[in-house]
């Protein structure tokens, strides 16, 4: 293979939008490879990589490939105006967190070290002998959400969506009736993080109904979200910006990079 020729990479465990990028990079003429185990694969070494899988994978492969893999700073959610979160949102740490006297919503801002979940309180969170005080998380009100829905954003705009929950429970589908009520609450969230709280140019943001409206659930990392009922040709050119080559990094994305680890074999 030559070092011109872009290849899509999925985890060892392919799960169905893997299959479902897989297929649509076939059918753009991208070559797609799945990983043998969690190692970069030897004959991908120097070539183009993209990559598609969970954030343990990324940080197993993506600096030995050379990978920029982008993701949305940890206090995105928090830096957003109420009229875009629907609830009080804080970005502080698990020390802080485990002083909480009522009920709250905490969760890491990226990888999953802890179940995201409603806390009764700051006491039934993870303690010091498992993760570090220092540890970043999400604070937010509690609040209920009825419909859920995952958006691709590229460049600014939503590329593809799918709903995926009602009322808590996964229930998948198009984005039909509620697609215009999502499409312009999206693109008012949009325009706010750009000036509020900037977002990488390749991301995923999902967003949900309440019973006082719309609201932004979180944004995520697009390289490790499911596409559920989305278009797959339309998540795999969301994908493949957010988890490209280094060296074809633009200057605006540099601030949303992944601190990728060095792996020792």
């Amino acid at each position: 293979m030559t070092t011109d020729s872009p290849v899509l990479l999925l985890a060892p465990r392919v799960n169905e939008t893997g299959l479902q990028l897989r297929t649509a990079a076939g059918l753009r003429g991208l070559r797609a490879h799945t990983a043998a185990s969690w190692q970069a694969p030897r004959e991908l070494l120097g070539a183009r990589v993209h990559v598609y899988g969970g954030p343990l994978f990324g940080d197993a492969v993506g600096r030995e490939l050379g990978l920029a893999l982008l993701e949305p700073s940890a206090d995105w959610l928090a830096r957003l105006p109420r009229a875009s979160t629907g609830r009080r949102v804080s970005a502080t740490t698990l020390a802080e967190a485990r002083g909480l006297r009522g009920p709250a919503f905490v969760k890491p801002p990226a990888d999953k070290l802890f179940a995201a979940r409603v806390y009764p309180d700051g006491g039934a969170l993870p303690g010091p002998e498992l993760l570090d005080g220092d540890t970043p998380v999400l604070v937010s009100e509690v609040v209920r959400f009825h419909a859920e829905y995952r958006l691709f954003v590229l460049d600014g705009a939503v590329r593809a969506g799918s709903r995926y929950a009602v009322d808590g429970e996964l229930s998948v589908a198009p984005l039909g009736r509620d697609d215009r009520e999502v499409a312009v609450f999206a693109r008012d969230v949009l325009a706010a993080s750009a000036s509020a709280a900037p977002l990488p140019s390749a991301v995923v943001v999902d967003v949900g109904r309440t019973d006082d409206g719309w609201a932004v659930v979180e944004a995520n990392a697009a390289w490790a979200s499911g596409g559920y009922a989305a278009e797959p040709g339309d998540v795999l050119d969301v994908v493949l910006r957010s988890s490209g080559p280094a060296g074809q990094l633009g200057a605006a994305d540099r601030p949303f990079c992944r601190e990728l680890p060095d792996v020792v074999r």
